[in-house]
Protein backbone atom coordinates (compact mmCIF):
# COMPACT_ATOMS: atom_id res chain seq x y z
CA UNK A 1 0.00 0.00 0.00
CA UNK A 2 1.38 3.61 -1.02
CA UNK A 3 1.91 5.52 2.10
CA UNK A 4 -1.27 7.81 2.60
CA UNK A 5 -1.82 11.10 2.17
CA UNK A 6 -2.56 13.84 4.31
CA UNK A 7 -6.77 12.45 4.23
CA UNK A 8 -8.89 13.95 7.43
CA UNK A 9 -11.46 12.22 9.42
CA UNK A 10 -14.35 13.66 9.01
CA UNK A 11 -17.85 12.70 10.90
CA UNK A 12 -21.32 14.68 10.85
CA UNK A 13 -21.66 13.76 14.52
CA UNK A 14 -25.39 12.26 15.13
CA UNK A 15 -25.30 10.27 17.87
CA UNK A 16 -25.73 7.57 19.05
CA UNK A 17 -24.33 6.85 14.79
CA UNK A 18 -22.53 9.06 13.23
CA UNK A 19 -21.27 8.25 9.45
CA UNK A 20 -17.68 9.16 9.18
CA UNK A 21 -15.73 9.65 6.06
CA UNK A 22 -11.86 8.12 6.46
CA UNK A 23 -8.80 6.83 4.80
CA UNK A 24 -8.75 3.87 2.83
CA UNK A 25 -7.10 0.98 4.74
CA UNK A 26 -5.94 -2.15 4.28
CA UNK A 27 -8.56 -3.87 6.37
CA UNK A 28 -11.15 -2.43 3.24
CA UNK A 29 -10.23 -4.95 0.80
CA UNK A 30 -12.37 -7.88 1.46
CA UNK A 31 -15.67 -5.02 2.57
CA UNK A 32 -14.32 -3.42 -0.67
CA UNK A 33 -14.52 -6.80 -2.61
CA UNK A 34 -17.84 -7.55 -1.62
CA UNK A 35 -19.52 -4.35 -2.53
CA UNK A 36 -18.10 -4.15 -5.94
CA UNK A 37 -19.42 -8.13 -6.69
CA UNK A 38 -23.19 -6.88 -5.88
CA UNK A 39 -25.14 -6.80 -8.93
CA UNK A 40 -26.06 -3.74 -9.05
CA UNK A 41 -23.03 -1.80 -8.78
CA UNK A 42 -21.80 -3.61 -11.79
CA UNK A 43 -24.67 -2.88 -13.46
CA UNK A 44 -24.51 1.28 -12.54
CA UNK A 45 -20.52 1.78 -12.32
CA UNK A 46 -17.66 1.42 -14.30
CA UNK A 47 -16.23 -1.53 -11.39
CA UNK A 48 -13.97 -3.93 -13.26
CA UNK A 49 -16.34 -7.25 -14.17
CA UNK A 50 -15.62 -9.85 -13.20
CA UNK A 51 -14.23 -8.11 -10.17
CA UNK A 52 -11.40 -9.75 -8.23
CA UNK A 53 -9.82 -9.07 -5.59
CA UNK A 54 -6.73 -7.71 -6.72
CA UNK A 55 -8.95 -5.28 -8.26
CA UNK A 56 -10.28 -4.24 -4.59
CA UNK A 57 -6.41 -4.71 -3.94
CA UNK A 58 -5.40 -2.19 -6.13
CA UNK A 59 -8.43 0.53 -5.54
CA UNK A 60 -7.56 0.60 -1.30
CA UNK A 61 -3.75 0.57 -1.90
CA UNK A 62 -2.97 2.00 -5.07
CA UNK A 63 -5.79 4.38 -6.25
CA UNK A 64 -7.40 5.78 -3.64
CA UNK A 65 -3.69 6.96 -2.32
CA UNK A 66 -3.06 8.38 -5.21
CA UNK A 67 -5.91 10.47 -6.38
CA UNK A 68 -4.98 12.41 -3.09
CA UNK A 69 -1.37 12.46 -3.67
CA UNK A 70 -1.72 13.74 -7.48
CA UNK A 71 -4.88 15.66 -6.67
CA UNK A 72 -7.17 14.16 -8.66
CA UNK A 73 -9.59 12.48 -6.53
CA UNK A 74 -10.34 13.28 -2.91
CA UNK A 75 -11.60 10.01 -2.22
CA UNK A 76 -13.07 8.79 1.33
CA UNK A 77 -14.01 5.28 3.19
CA UNK A 78 -17.58 5.75 4.71
CA UNK A 79 -17.37 4.25 7.83
CA UNK A 80 -20.76 3.46 9.94
CA UNK A 81 -22.05 1.12 12.56
CA UNK A 82 -24.07 -2.31 11.77
CA UNK A 83 -26.80 -3.65 13.44
CA UNK A 84 -24.49 -5.30 16.22
CA UNK A 85 -22.92 -1.99 16.79
CA UNK A 86 -19.40 -2.64 14.91
CA UNK A 87 -17.84 0.01 12.78
CA UNK A 88 -17.68 -1.18 9.61
CA UNK A 89 -16.51 -0.06 5.73
CA UNK A 90 -19.86 0.93 4.07
CA UNK A 91 -18.96 2.29 0.81
CA UNK A 92 -16.92 4.91 -0.96
CA UNK A 93 -17.54 8.63 -1.55
CA UNK A 94 -15.68 11.08 -3.59
CA UNK A 95 -15.19 14.11 -5.23
CA UNK A 96 -12.91 15.08 -8.21
CA UNK A 97 -11.70 18.25 -8.74
CA UNK A 98 -11.52 19.92 -12.10
CA UNK A 99 -8.83 22.92 -11.10
CA UNK A 100 -11.24 25.89 -11.62
CA UNK A 101 -13.35 25.49 -8.39
CA UNK A 102 -15.65 22.74 -9.89
CA UNK A 103 -15.89 18.56 -9.34
CA UNK A 104 -17.76 16.16 -10.13
CA UNK A 105 -19.31 13.66 -6.74
CA UNK A 106 -19.19 9.53 -7.24
CA UNK A 107 -20.25 7.34 -4.51
CA UNK A 108 -21.01 4.00 -3.95
CA UNK A 109 -22.49 2.07 -1.07
CA UNK A 110 -22.32 -1.62 0.57
CA UNK A 111 -25.73 -3.72 0.25
CA UNK A 112 -25.96 -3.95 4.13
CA UNK A 113 -25.45 0.00 4.66
CA UNK A 114 -28.67 0.88 1.90
CA UNK A 115 -31.64 2.64 2.60
CA UNK A 116 -30.94 3.48 5.97
CA UNK A 117 -29.90 7.32 4.38
CA UNK A 118 -26.07 6.49 4.80
CA UNK A 119 -25.01 8.17 1.30
CA UNK A 120 -27.23 10.84 1.76
CA UNK A 121 -25.82 11.89 5.16
CA UNK A 122 -22.21 10.88 3.95
CA UNK A 123 -23.06 12.74 -0.07
CA UNK A 124 -23.99 15.71 2.48
CA UNK A 125 -20.65 15.79 4.71
CA UNK A 126 -18.25 15.25 1.60
CA UNK A 127 -20.15 18.77 0.00
CA UNK A 128 -20.18 20.95 3.09
CA UNK A 129 -16.12 19.76 3.48
CA UNK A 130 -15.25 20.65 -0.36
CA UNK A 131 -17.18 23.85 -0.08
CA UNK A 132 -15.40 24.80 2.94
CA UNK A 133 -12.34 22.98 2.96
CA UNK A 134 -11.34 23.15 -0.60
CA UNK A 135 -13.12 26.22 -1.59
CA UNK A 136 -15.08 24.67 -4.51
CA UNK A 137 -17.60 26.57 -6.45
CA UNK A 138 -19.69 24.02 -7.77
CA UNK A 139 -20.20 20.32 -7.36
CA UNK A 140 -22.02 18.14 -10.87
CA UNK A 141 -23.55 14.77 -10.24
CA UNK A 142 -24.30 12.45 -12.98
CA UNK A 143 -25.77 8.60 -13.10
CA UNK A 144 -27.05 6.60 -16.06
CA UNK A 145 -30.79 7.00 -16.59
CA UNK A 146 -32.69 4.79 -14.47
CA UNK A 147 -30.06 4.64 -11.51
CA UNK A 148 -33.45 5.72 -9.36
CA UNK A 149 -30.68 5.05 -5.65
CA UNK A 150 -28.40 7.11 -7.06
CA UNK A 151 -31.02 10.51 -7.96
CA UNK A 152 -32.44 9.63 -4.50
CA UNK A 153 -29.44 10.59 -3.21
CA UNK A 154 -28.43 13.31 -5.54
CA UNK A 155 -32.30 14.70 -4.68
CA UNK A 156 -31.71 14.46 -1.23
CA UNK A 157 -28.48 16.05 -0.79
CA UNK A 158 -29.86 19.68 -3.20
CA UNK A 159 -28.33 18.50 -6.29
CA UNK A 160 -30.67 20.06 -9.09
CA UNK A 161 -31.53 17.45 -11.81
CA UNK A 162 -30.87 20.10 -15.13
CA UNK A 163 -31.30 17.39 -17.46
CA UNK A 164 -30.81 14.08 -19.51
CA UNK A 165 -27.79 13.76 -21.82
CA UNK A 166 -28.04 10.98 -24.99
CA UNK A 167 -25.00 9.10 -24.61
CA UNK A 168 -23.71 11.06 -21.44
CA UNK A 169 -21.73 8.06 -19.93
CA UNK A 170 -19.50 5.34 -21.20
CA UNK A 171 -19.06 1.94 -19.50
CA UNK A 172 -17.63 -1.26 -20.75
CA UNK A 173 -17.62 -0.10 -24.45
CA UNK A 174 -20.78 1.10 -24.67
CA UNK A 175 -22.85 4.95 -24.31
CA UNK A 176 -25.54 5.06 -21.82
CA UNK A 177 -28.18 7.91 -21.85
CA UNK A 178 -27.15 10.21 -18.76
CA UNK A 179 -28.69 12.08 -16.04
CA UNK A 180 -26.45 15.46 -14.83
CA UNK A 181 -27.46 17.48 -11.92
CA UNK A 182 -25.47 20.25 -9.76
CA UNK A 183 -25.27 22.30 -6.73
CA UNK A 184 -23.78 25.69 -6.29
CA UNK A 185 -21.73 26.88 -3.21
CA UNK A 186 -24.01 28.49 -0.91
CA UNK A 187 -27.01 26.12 -1.90
CA UNK A 188 -29.02 24.58 0.90
CA UNK A 189 -27.99 21.00 0.88
CA UNK A 190 -31.53 19.35 1.04
CA UNK A 191 -34.49 18.54 -1.65
CA UNK A 192 -35.05 21.68 -3.58
CA UNK A 193 -38.78 19.91 -4.86
CA UNK A 194 -40.54 17.17 -2.95
CA UNK A 195 -40.72 13.35 -4.37
CA UNK A 196 -44.05 12.64 -4.15
CA UNK A 197 -44.61 9.41 -3.06
CA UNK A 198 -47.14 6.65 -4.52
CA UNK A 199 -49.40 5.31 -1.47
CA UNK A 200 -51.48 2.63 -2.44
CA UNK A 201 -55.08 3.19 -2.70
CA UNK A 202 -57.33 0.44 -2.14
CA UNK A 203 -60.88 0.41 -3.51
CA UNK A 204 -63.72 -2.16 -3.29
CA UNK A 205 -63.00 -3.37 -6.86
CA UNK A 206 -59.62 -1.49 -7.63
CA UNK A 207 -55.96 -0.99 -6.47
CA UNK A 208 -53.88 2.05 -6.99
CA UNK A 209 -50.72 1.32 -7.11
CA UNK A 210 -47.21 1.86 -8.60
CA UNK A 211 -46.28 0.93 -12.25
CA UNK A 212 -44.15 -2.37 -12.59
CA UNK A 213 -42.44 -4.19 -16.01
CA UNK A 214 -45.01 -6.76 -16.22
CA UNK A 215 -47.86 -3.83 -16.60
CA UNK A 216 -46.20 -3.18 -20.23
CA UNK A 217 -48.14 -5.78 -22.30
CA UNK A 218 -51.08 -4.09 -21.15
CA UNK A 219 -50.23 -0.60 -21.61
CA UNK A 220 -49.30 -1.57 -25.22
CA UNK A 221 -52.60 -3.27 -25.67
CA UNK A 222 -55.04 -0.40 -23.93
CA UNK A 223 -53.00 2.55 -25.80
CA UNK A 224 -53.04 0.52 -29.07
CA UNK A 225 -56.73 0.65 -29.02
CA UNK A 226 -58.67 3.03 -31.81
CA UNK A 227 -60.89 4.58 -29.07
CA UNK A 228 -57.66 5.47 -26.78
CA UNK A 229 -55.74 6.62 -29.81
CA UNK A 230 -58.84 8.83 -30.67
CA UNK A 231 -59.28 10.98 -27.68
CA UNK A 232 -55.79 10.93 -26.73
CA UNK A 233 -54.10 12.00 -29.75
CA UNK A 234 -50.73 12.90 -27.76
CA UNK A 235 -50.01 9.38 -27.89
CA UNK A 236 -47.42 7.69 -30.42
CA UNK A 237 -49.03 5.79 -33.25
CA UNK A 238 -48.13 3.09 -33.87
CA UNK A 239 -48.16 2.35 -30.21
CA UNK A 240 -45.88 -0.36 -29.75
CA UNK A 241 -43.88 -2.48 -26.36
CA UNK A 242 -41.43 0.26 -26.60
CA UNK A 243 -43.74 2.88 -25.94
CA UNK A 244 -45.09 0.98 -23.10
CA UNK A 245 -41.52 0.10 -21.55
CA UNK A 246 -40.96 3.96 -21.89
CA UNK A 247 -44.22 4.77 -20.17
CA UNK A 248 -44.22 2.54 -17.44
CA UNK A 249 -40.26 3.27 -16.75
CA UNK A 250 -40.71 6.94 -17.22
CA UNK A 251 -43.35 7.78 -14.56
CA UNK A 252 -40.99 7.92 -11.76
CA UNK A 253 -39.76 11.09 -13.75
CA UNK A 254 -42.39 12.91 -12.69
CA UNK A 255 -42.73 11.59 -8.91
CA UNK A 256 -39.07 12.70 -8.34
CA UNK A 257 -39.62 16.21 -9.92
CA UNK A 258 -42.51 16.85 -7.98
CA UNK A 259 -44.84 16.91 -11.01
CA UNK A 260 -47.49 14.14 -10.96
CA UNK A 261 -48.57 11.39 -9.52
CA UNK A 262 -48.86 8.57 -11.63
CA UNK A 263 -50.83 5.27 -10.62
CA UNK A 264 -51.47 1.66 -12.32
CA UNK A 265 -55.25 0.81 -11.76
CA UNK A 266 -55.23 -2.65 -10.89
CA UNK A 267 -57.89 -4.85 -10.54
CA UNK A 268 -58.64 -6.10 -6.68
CA UNK A 269 -59.40 -9.91 -7.32
CA UNK A 270 -56.00 -10.46 -10.14
CA UNK A 271 -53.76 -7.44 -9.83
CA UNK A 272 -53.80 -6.94 -13.47
CA UNK A 273 -53.33 -3.56 -14.91
CA UNK A 274 -56.98 -2.22 -16.04
CA UNK A 275 -56.23 1.20 -16.56
CA UNK A 276 -54.10 4.63 -15.76
CA UNK A 277 -54.78 7.45 -13.52
CA UNK A 278 -52.70 10.46 -12.75
CA UNK A 279 -53.01 13.61 -10.37
CA UNK A 280 -51.02 15.96 -12.63
CA UNK A 281 -49.53 19.62 -12.63
CA UNK A 282 -48.88 19.22 -8.70
CA UNK A 283 -45.44 21.25 -9.80
CA UNK A 284 -47.00 24.21 -11.47
CA UNK A 285 -47.87 27.08 -10.03
CA UNK A 286 -51.63 28.86 -11.03
CA UNK A 287 -53.52 26.17 -11.87
CA UNK A 288 -55.30 23.29 -10.05
CA UNK A 289 -53.88 19.80 -10.75
CA UNK A 290 -55.86 17.77 -13.16
CA UNK A 291 -56.84 14.07 -13.08
CA UNK A 292 -56.03 12.01 -16.24
CA UNK A 293 -56.77 8.72 -16.80
CA UNK A 294 -57.76 5.91 -19.74
CA UNK A 295 -58.72 2.11 -19.50
CA UNK A 296 -57.82 -0.86 -20.80
CA UNK A 297 -60.62 -1.99 -23.66
CA UNK A 298 -61.49 -5.46 -21.73
CA UNK A 299 -62.27 -3.10 -18.46
CA UNK A 300 -64.58 -0.45 -19.69
CA UNK A 301 -68.37 0.16 -18.64
CA UNK A 302 -67.67 -1.87 -14.97
CA UNK A 303 -67.61 1.49 -13.19
CA UNK A 304 -63.91 0.67 -12.34
CA UNK A 305 -62.46 4.17 -13.57
CA UNK A 306 -64.82 5.99 -11.16
CA UNK A 307 -63.76 4.27 -7.95
CA UNK A 308 -60.32 4.94 -9.08
CA UNK A 309 -61.14 8.57 -9.36
CA UNK A 310 -62.82 8.97 -6.09
CA UNK A 311 -59.58 7.43 -4.55
CA UNK A 312 -57.51 9.92 -6.07
CA UNK A 313 -59.90 12.71 -5.28
CA UNK A 314 -60.16 11.37 -1.69
CA UNK A 315 -55.78 11.04 -1.42
CA UNK A 316 -55.73 14.58 -3.09
CA UNK A 317 -57.67 16.60 -0.87
CA UNK A 318 -56.79 14.66 2.98
CA UNK A 319 -54.96 16.86 5.40
CA UNK A 320 -50.78 16.17 4.43
CA UNK A 321 -50.58 15.10 7.95
CA UNK A 322 -53.17 11.88 7.40
CA UNK A 323 -50.96 11.38 4.42
CA UNK A 324 -52.86 12.72 1.95
CA UNK A 325 -51.61 15.94 -0.34
CA UNK A 326 -53.86 18.79 0.69
CA UNK A 327 -55.14 20.44 -2.43
CA UNK A 328 -58.06 22.75 -2.24
CA UNK A 329 -59.19 21.71 -5.20
CA UNK A 330 -59.17 19.32 -8.18
CA UNK A 331 -59.85 19.68 -11.52
CA UNK A 332 -60.44 17.29 -15.31
CA UNK A 333 -61.45 17.82 -18.68
CA UNK A 334 -62.90 15.18 -21.27
CA UNK A 335 -64.18 15.75 -24.72
CA UNK A 336 -67.97 16.57 -25.00
CA UNK A 337 -68.17 13.27 -26.93
CA UNK A 338 -65.99 11.23 -24.94
CA UNK A 339 -69.35 10.00 -22.82
CA UNK A 340 -67.69 7.67 -20.86
CA UNK A 341 -64.71 9.78 -19.43
CA UNK A 342 -67.83 12.11 -18.76
CA UNK A 343 -69.19 9.69 -17.04
CA UNK A 344 -66.19 8.73 -15.14
CA UNK A 345 -66.29 12.82 -13.71
CA UNK A 346 -70.04 13.27 -12.91
CA UNK A 347 -70.01 9.59 -11.34
CA UNK A 348 -66.67 10.38 -9.28
CA UNK A 349 -69.00 13.61 -8.16
CA UNK A 350 -67.11 16.40 -9.72
CA UNK A 351 -69.08 19.67 -10.07
CA UNK A 352 -69.66 20.72 -14.15
CA UNK A 353 -68.24 24.39 -14.48
CA UNK A 354 -67.78 25.19 -18.08
CA UNK A 355 -66.95 24.48 -21.62
CA UNK A 356 -63.77 25.06 -23.12
CA UNK A 357 -64.97 25.71 -26.95
CA UNK A 358 -62.93 24.10 -29.38
CA UNK A 359 -60.49 23.48 -26.63
CA UNK A 360 -58.29 20.79 -28.22
CA UNK A 361 -57.32 19.34 -31.79
CA UNK A 362 -57.85 15.69 -31.80
CA UNK A 363 -55.02 13.48 -33.95
CA UNK A 364 -57.83 13.81 -36.99
CA UNK A 365 -57.12 17.12 -37.00
CA UNK A 366 -61.13 17.85 -35.25
CA UNK A 367 -61.40 21.01 -32.98
CA UNK A 368 -63.53 19.56 -30.12
CA UNK A 369 -65.21 20.81 -27.36
CA UNK A 370 -63.98 20.46 -23.77
CA UNK A 371 -65.98 19.32 -20.81
CA UNK A 372 -64.52 20.98 -17.34
CA UNK A 373 -65.31 19.72 -14.09
CA UNK A 374 -63.45 20.22 -10.55
CA UNK A 375 -64.23 19.04 -7.16
CA UNK A 376 -63.24 21.14 -4.26
CA UNK A 377 -61.66 19.61 -0.81
CA UNK A 378 -64.79 20.40 1.10
CA UNK A 379 -67.30 18.35 -1.38
CA UNK A 380 -64.90 14.88 -1.41
CA UNK A 381 -66.73 12.91 0.82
Amino acid sequence: MQPAADVPTISDGEEPDPVSLRRHRADDVDACLQMCTDPDMQRWTTVPVPYERANAEYFVGTRAPQGWADGTEWGFAIEVRDDAGTLRFAGNVALRPDGAGGAEVAYGLAPWARGQGVMSRAVRLLLRWGFDERNLQVVHWRAHVGNWPSRRVAWATGFRVEGTVRGLLSARGQLHDGWIGSVVRGEPLQPATPWLEVPELRGDAVVLRRWREDDVPRVAQACSDPQTQAWLPQLPSPYTLADAQWYVGSREEQHARGAGVYWCVAAADDDRCVGSIALMGLGSTGSAPEIGYWMHPDARGRGLMAQATRLVLRHAVVDVEDGGLGLPRVTLRAAKENTASNAVAVAAGMTRTGLARRGERLRDGTLVDFVLYDALAEEVA
